[in-house]
């Protein structure tokens, strides 16, 4: 059995992660050394997602010059949209592998080994990406028949819809001090893109435009989108 990624090809082999040991130093603090949405001090490394395998998404990393491609998954299935952890030693990713029954976020160490389903559920699940304590992953599912932000603790635990609207909310991104999360949403009639507190509470459209406004990343101190 073969399952449709259904949202989750879009853009897929152009990220995904970097992560730079020799980043510039940013002026004023910046939490767990978080220096935008995929990039980490934690190795000179870039994760990314590539058809070159027959055709079927993997996930890979390679040197921050290109250099000692590595491929982390093998399965024959969609694995892709890889978010390293800020510490450096775990990366989540999407994969559709038919004993799922659907397409889940997994987790696995940064040379590809333990690859575990943290989401477990016969929903699509996608979009994963860490807090900047790593101790929490939002993503977006249908699981409850609409796509919606939620937010689990780092094993998978606790799932918590985030997101309560009858349009399409996806692509979240974590504010680098962790207490607002940017999303896209199709809510006023197109895709905007939104602002929340971590807990989902007071959403706000920040672009107003008839124009598509797609996958939010924060600037490293957090004052810009």
């Amino acid at each position: 059995m073969t399952f449709a990624p259904k949202r989750l090809a879009c853009g897929a082999a152009v990220i995904l992660i970097v992560a730079a040991c020799d980043a510039p130093t940013p002026v004023g603090p910046v939490p767990q050394a978080r220096l935008d949405g995929g990039t980490t001090i934690a190795g000179q490394l870039i994760a990314f997602a590539s058809p070159r395998d027959a055709g079927l998404f993997q996930t890979f990393v390679m040197q921050a010059n290109g250099t000692k491609v590595t491929q982390l998954t093998n399965q024959p299935f969609y694995n892709a949209r890889p978010d390293w952890s800020h510490d450096g030693t775990r990366i989540t990713f999407t994969t559709c592998r038919p004993w799922d029954n659907s397409c889940e976020v997994y987790v696995m160490n940064a040379n590809g080994s333990g690859q575990t389903n943290i989401t477990n559920n016969y929903a699509t699940d996608h979009m994963s990406v860490w807090s900047p304590d790593d101790r929490k992953i939002a993503f977006a599912s249908d699981r409850d028949g609409n796509w919606e932000i939620y937010v689990m603790n780092a094993d998978g635990s606790n799932p918590v819809r985030l997101t309560f609207d009858n349009a399409v909310d996806e692509q979240p991104s974590w504010s680098p001090d962790g207490r607002r999360i940017a999303f896209q949403s199709d809510r006023d009639g197109n895709h905007e893109l939104y602002v929340m507190n971590a807990d989902g509470s007071s959403p706000v459209n920040l672009t107003h435009n008839p124009g598509s406004d797609e996958r939010p990343r924060w600037s490293p101190r957090g004052d810009k989108i």
